[in-house]
């Protein structure tokens, strides 16, 4: 049952004295209940909990902690149909929308399950002691990845379930050992109310430190703001806007202690295509890609909202079958007014933009928030003297750039911000011939793609979600997958420690049986004195 309360730890809380609720976009009305916005008294509470439940949980077995995220799953499913329900009356996405992020949510939490149960995601490391080597000794010296301490992680407007509440930041942090406090998205604050309910339960059937996890309301910026200042906190994820997240961003770096914020941001994901594939599979392509714009009313971080190719015949036709595709396909329901609002205004700016050609606008009248998707084209030297035109527009928009040629076409690139996918759709004998442009967009994304759509992020080991600035605040990083356990982590070495007070994951006998670098050499072996 949803109360409208915050979680602080496993008691719920509602003592301050701002009020909201949430909107249903598809009967254009907000929905019944009241959500209480937490307090600072209500976020002190809960950042204290969580130091001193880091204070236990980071010592946590792998067992246990598998447990514990086994059981979130668990009790997310358990949630059945109030759960689905209660999405699709927040955010107007469809039952089979809202049943598939379910169980990607829970294959995250499974997957870092595994990995934690394992153990060997530590990256133990152990150089043992020479005490005769010349001119000096060489001492033991034992590295092993620790967790950072308490996290706070944003809800994500467009994907209520898998990258908020229990989704991947929150997954990938406590398979870490850190605790989570959620700032709760308030335009899905029932869905991320009942997700955090099920994980509290979690934590309380696997005897869990209480303050492991909280679940903040919020309808403005003040909790959030609060909680990013505050100096018990040790980092901060997020999923959003450029603006959003470099305002986090630069407020964890102006604290006295700063701390890392790993955002993923926005992404116009340019499609590089190539003349052959143009002139061979240009239709077909057209079809594919007008779906992957208009899929989620083209809320998706990795929404192909560029199109880059050659000038001439082929293209153009591209651009007209694009066009006609498009306009084929029913407008959707958008996630809020205010996100179809920002959406029209955007879309107005980038239309009356000089040099661009509107080539596909749906202008009949929709249904109340459904997002009516367009198409532009502009040419090559225009769309690199405005970098207005380089900007995203969230939503079902995309824009074709007809470029000279090649040599054009990896100019335009290099020129594009960091992104988070670029995708080639070329023939293959056409791609070897054209390394230089693979070679270019390789140094703007975090992921290419060929002959495919950028839409869709598999949760996988191989999986980076993330890339150069502004895509996301540290390229380094994945925002998605098993690898992102290493955000909130930091390398930590023990010297000259005795054997049987060295952490399980670096003692010689190897009680774990995890894979660990010993002397250059990767095995599971004991080391034998």
């Amino acid at each position: 049952m949803i109360t409208g309360k915050n979680y602080i730890g496993n008691l719920l809380s509602s003592v301050g004295t701002i009020n909201f609720k949430t909107f249903n976009p598809q009967t254009n009305l907000e929905n019944e209940i009241v959500f209480s916005e937490a307090s600072i008294i209500e976020i002190e509470k809960a950042v204290n909990l969580a130091t001193e439940a880091f204070k236990t949980f980071k010592n946590i077995s792998g067992v246990q902690k598998a447990e514990f995220l086994n059981e979130i799953a668990y009790q997310i499913e358990a949630l059945g149909d109030e759960l689905i329900q209660t999405y699709c009356s927040e955010t107007g996405l469809p039952e089979g929308r809202a049943i598939g992020e379910r169980g990607r949510t829970v294959f995250q939490l499974r997957s870092f399950a595994n990995v934690v149960e394992e153990g060997s995601w530590v990256e133990a490391s152990i150089d043992t002691a020479d005490l005769n080597r010349q001119p000096i000794p060489k001492v033991d010296i034992r590295k092993m990845l620790v967790p950072l301490g308490p996290v706070v992680v944003f809800g994500a407007s467009n994907f209520p379930l898998a990258y908020s509440t229990a989704g991947g930041d929150t997954a990938a942090a406590l398979a870490a050992g850190c605790p989570v406090i959620v700032k709760s998205h308030p335009m899905h604050a029932g869905t991320g109310e009942l997700v955090a309910s099920a994980i509290i339960k979690a934590a309380e059937k696997t005897n869990m430190p209480n303050g492991v996890f909280s679940n903040l309301n919020s309808s403005g910026i003040e909790v959030g703001v609060s909680l990013v200042k505050h100096p018990k906190v040790k980092a901060v994820g997020f999923t959003g806007s450029i603006r959003g997240g470099r305002a986090l961003y630069d407020m964890a770096g102006q604290r006295p202690e700063p701390i890392p914020v790993f955002a993923e941001m926005g992404s116009v994901n340019p499609v590089i295509i190539l003349p052959n594939a143009t002139k061979n599979k240009g239709e077909d392509w057209a079809k594919t890609y007008a779906g992957s714009i208009t899929m989620g009313s083209g809320q998706f971080c990795t929404n192909p909202g560029l199109i880059l190719g050659i000038k001439g015949e082929d293209l153009s036709n591209f651009i007209k079958n694009l066009s006609e595709e498009i306009v084929k396909i029913e407008p959707t329901c958008m996630l809020h007014p205010n996100i179809i609002g920002a959406y029209e205004n955007n879309k107005a700016k980038m239309l009356a933009q000089k040099g661009l050609t509107t080539t596909a606008d749906i202008k009949s009248e929709s249904l109340k928030n459904y997002g009516r998707q367009a198409i532009t084209t502009v040419e090559g030297d225009t769309f690199l003297k405005n970098t207005a035109l380089h900007q995203e527009v969230f939503g079902p928009f995309s824009m074709v750039v007809q470029c000279e040629n090649t040599e054009q076409l990896e100019l335009i690139i290099s020129k594009l911000e960091g992104q988070l996918t670029g995708t080639i759709l070329a023939e293959n004998e056409e791609l070897k011939n054209n390394r230089s442009i693979l070679s270019t967009l390789q140094n703007r994304v975090g992921r290419i793609i060929f002959n495919g759509v950028p839409t869709g992020v598999e949760v996988c080991a191989s999986m980076v979600h993330g890339g150069p600035y502004p895509a996301s605040t540290d390229s380094r990083f994945t925002a998605v997958g098993i690898n992102s356990i290493k955000r909130w982590v930091r390398p930590f070495s023990y010297q000259s420690w005795p054997n049987e007070l060295l952490p399980d994951e670096l003692k010689n006998e190897n009680p774990l049986g995890i894979s660990r670098l010993v002397d250059t050499i990767q095995t599971q072996n004991a080391i034998i004195e």
